[in-house]
Formats: structure tokens, C-alpha cells, sequence
């Protein structure tokens, strides 16, 4: 790669040395990386979230960029380190599901188990293996070396329990997996299952105590302080507040059930 570009995504924050640590190990293999921070601001070992926000960023980066994602409760245990290599990306960190979303976007190649020791730092800390271990295999794959130099194949790989959304008769019912920074409720329920489910027919949608009628297609349509629904940028229903805050609003929080109900004309 001439000009490779390396994804950083983690739950460190930007007070302490973490990502600059991580930043420099790569750096250190190869400076001619160029990196880009997805964001340091996943909640403490909120899998989850880094797994939405990975999936909402990855694909509007250039084919063969290196998406280096730590958010890492079980670091120093039993679960595994993985690449996991697609048509158009390389994704790196710890095999706890963190990539459930964006794997489902994207043609597997495969998946490689990292344990190749000579490819991490002569040291590796049981507690920071996003410096010692993912970054060094960063580091290298950014050089050309192949995916098959850090490891063996598997076929198999941990997936979140993320929950699809349910159908029982005139209502489609999907749950809160995500707030913005906004207090916008991003939910799981995808622009096509909901247009597939509503049909062109009128629908009501239920948050709590609040019923919202039809769909925006933008923020702007809505009056200030006002409680609508859109499809929001990452193909998914949303629910937000113009110039407001639909989770403090609406008293939300994330797992919280959200209902599509197709009425009659």
C-alpha cells in the first residue's frame, strides 16, 4: 500500500496515552500511514456501541483502508484476536463481536486468528493489547504483508445478539440501539425493513407515551421542538427532537422498544 490509511476506534478517550501509544507503534513500522480517528468516545466496554459506530463509518473510506477498532472488556482472556479480511477492507481487534455490524455489510474473504508472536511487540501487556498486539499487525499489514503471515484461517467468529426487529400482525416492533451525541434514538429497525413492512400504507410510530404519525425527510421538516422520524444517515429509523433532544425529551435509554404500526387509510 503506498498511502495506507489506518481507522482508529476505541473506548480510551483522548485524556490518557493510550491511542498516541498505539499511533506510535504503527508509526514506528511504518510512517507513511495516515490516520483517521473514528472516535475514542465508545462508552467504558460498550461493545455494541462500537460496533454501530464502526458500521456507520467504515464503507466511506477508500478500499484497503485498515480499520483498527479496540473496545476490549475481556483483554488479557481467553478470547481471540482476529483480522478479518473483505472485498474492500481489513478490519483488526479482538474477536468479541465488535465487528458483527459491519461484517453483515460486507463480502468475507476470511478471517484470520492472530498468533503469530513475531508480528507483536517483544513484550505484550495482558492489559493493552491494542498497543502491543493489534498495532504492530497493523504496522506490517500497511507494509503488503499478507494476512496469512499473522495466523491461521477460521471459520467461525463471535457475533453480537444485537436483535432483529419483529413482526406480530399490524406492528413492527425494534428497540433504541443507539444515541447520538444529539439525543437522536437510532433504532434497529433498517430503511428496508421498515419501507417493506409499512407498504405505502399510513403508519403511526410509538416511543413510550409518544405517538409520531408518518415519516420526515429531513430535520428540517419538523417545527422547532417538535418530536419526528426519519431515516437517518446510517439507513436505519430514527427518532429525534428539531433543535432538541429526543432522549432526554422522551426519557430513553438504549434497549427500549420502538413500535411501527400500519393503521388504515
Amino acid at each position: 500500500m503506498k498511502h495506507p490509511i489506518v481507522t482508529l476506534l476505541t473506548d480510551f478517550g483522548t485524556r490518557d496515552h493510550y491511542v498516541a501509544s498505539m499511533k506510535g507503534v504503527i508509526l514506528g513500522i511504518n510512517p507513511r500511514c495516515t490516520f483517521v480517528d473514528i472516535s475514542h468516545q465508545v462508552g467504558p466496554q460498550d461493545i455494541e456501541e462500537g460496533a454501530f459506530l464502526l458500521a456507520s463509518a467504515f464503507s466511506s473510506f477508500p478500499r484497503g483502508t485498515i480499520h483498527l477498532s479496540v473496545v476490549d472488556p475481556g483483554v488479557g482472556g481467553l478470547r481471540r484476536a482476529i483480522l478479518a479480511v473483505t472485498s474492500s477492507y481489513y478490519f483488526i481487534g479482538p474477536d468479541n463481536g465488535l465487528f458483527t455490524l459491519a461484517l453483515q455489510r460486507e463480502e468475507i474473504k476470511r478471517v484470520i486468528v492472530l498468533s503469530n508472536k513475531k508480528c507483536f511487540l517483544p513484550r505484550v501487556s495482558s492489559t493493552f493489547h491494542g498497543r502491543d498486539l493489534f498495532a504492530p499487525v497493523a504496522g506490517h499489514l500497511s507494509l503488503g504483508v499478507k494476512p496469512e503471515a499473522f495466523g491461521d484461517k477460521t471459520d467461525t467468529w463471535v457475533e453480537l445478539n444485537l436483535g432483529k426487529p419483529v413482526q406480530k400482525g399490524e406492528e413492527l416492533t425494534g428497540q433504541i440501539l443507539h444515541i447520538d451525541v444529539f439525543g437522536n434514538l437510532v433504532t434497529n429497525i433498517d430503511r428496508d425493513r421498515f419501507l417493506d413492512f409499512v407498504e405505502d400504507r399510513p403508519f403511526l410510530i410509538r416511543v413510550g407515551s409518544h405517538t409520531i404519525r408518518g415519516l420526515k425527510t429531513g430535520y428540517w421538516e419538523g417545527k422547532r421542538n417538535d418530536l419526528l422520524a426519519l431515516i437517518g444517515s446510517g439507513g436505519f429509523l430514527e427518532i429525534a427532537v428539531r433543535e432538541g433532544n429526543a432522549r432526554k425529551k422522551l426519557k430513553m435509554k438504549k434497549g427500549n422498544p420502538v413500535r411501527v404500526r400500519r393503521v388504515m387509510p
